[in-house]
């Protein structure tokens, strides 16, 4: 008589203790590593019902990332919020991936590209069922929005990983394990500087109505533009482009008399000079157009614009080195911002008399 086949158990990982306890697969970490801040952060009660669960269940922690955790074996991962292959997206990240990909050669360091995650609405998780982050010594993340929840688990859990591009303190109120505030390292471009010269190179050539066009909120990046230009602006204002066209917006720019207006993207910019010589407006000496950053290819622009170039190779390199550095632990900036070279283009005149 053959037997039945039967499978064996399936193992048991941290999001069933967290399942099981009725707490955050954080707080489970937390108490495993025996984190020096746990006893502060996790009430006894909490921390004594998870190490309850541990026995009772005879969790095992996983041997190769304990292993991974206790010594470097010189594999850097990459994570991107974002897909990274599509053609849409490909030229946003190549020139950080190419600076990540030459530091890593150089310091003799090999490059783990994290794909597994999947992928809802265009964006994925760094966390999930099976998510492999300790294969890695540690993570250079990417992408233009970073949920503040998952940076928050990766210092408390205390993997080593950079932030391609600022962000705040990181945090999440849903769990008292994460609730404070924490420091996220990073290497980013000083958008708010570069902004706030290309005001002051506005200012000096006799422009006193200024229209600031963009977001004004959302990504620390729109964000730091915005803190560059009100600083430096006398009289300036703020427009929201979304879900307007172009020929709208210049018709509210040349009804207000603003005479130098400042895009937060570069299309928005490229979209107002189009609709600026279908109207028989003279850019830039009727209305001058600044671009708050460049294009990755300078031949699909139109205009040579008066802009800034973002560092994007050296930030990816920097990232590199920062994400060493943090692993033995060198005393070190880490948070960091890279300055971003001015671009005079053309688009940038003395406003009429």
């Amino acid at each position: 008589m053959v037997e039945p086949h039967t499978a064996p158990p399936r193992r048991i990982t941290q999001r069933d203790i967290a399942r099981l306890v009725g707490v955050s697969q954080t707080t489970v970490s937390l108490v495993l590593n025996n984190n020096s801040e746990a006893a502060a952060r996790i009430a006894p009660e909490t921390r004594e019902r998870v190490e309850r669960a541990i026995r009772e269940t005879g969790y095992v922690a996983d041997p190769l990332a304990r292993r991974l955790t206790q010594q470097h074996n010189q594999i850097l991962g990459v994570f991107t919020y974002e897909l990274v292959f599509p053609s849409e997206s490909a030229d946003f990240y190549q020139p950080f991936l190419l600076g990540l990909e030459a530091c890593a050669e150089r310091l003799g360091c090999d490059l783990l590209l994290f794909t597994s995650a999947p992928v809802n609405s265009g964006t994925r998780r760094i966390f999930h069922e099976n998510n492999r982050l300790r294969l890695a010594d540690g993570c250079v993340l990417l992408g233009r929005d970073m949920p503040r929840d998952e940076l928050a688990r990766l210092i408390a859990e205390d993997y080593p990983f950079v932030s391609v591009g600022r962000r705040d303190d990181a945090s999440d109120p849903s769990d008292p394990a994460l609730a404070r505030p924490r420091a996220v390292p990073y290497v980013g471009a000083d958008y708010r500087e570069a902004t706030a010269a290309l005001v002051r190179r506005a200012v000096q050539l006799g422009h006193r109505r200024m229209l600031y066009v963009g977001s004004h909120s959302g990504a620390e990046s729109a964000v730091d533009r915005v803190a560059g230009f009100w600083p430096e602006a006398p009289g300036g204002a703020h427009l929201n482009p979304a879900g307007r066209a172009a020929a709208e917006l210049l018709d509210d720019v040349l009804a207000a008399g603003y005479t130098a207006v400042f895009c937060e993207e570069l299309t928005v910019a490229e979209e107002l000079a189009a609709a600026a010589g279908t109207r028989g407006v003279a850019v830039p000496e009727t209305l001058s157009l600044v671009a708050l950053g460049d294009a990755l290819h300078p031949s699909a622009v139109s205009h040579d614009f008066t802009s800034f170039r973002i560092p994007r190779r050296e930030m990816g390199w920097q990232a590199v080195e920062l994400l060493i550095d943090i692993l033995h632990a060198r005393p070190t900036d880490r948070q960091r911002l890279l300055p971003c070279a001015l671009v005079d283009g053309r688009t940038l005149a003395a406003p009429r008399r």
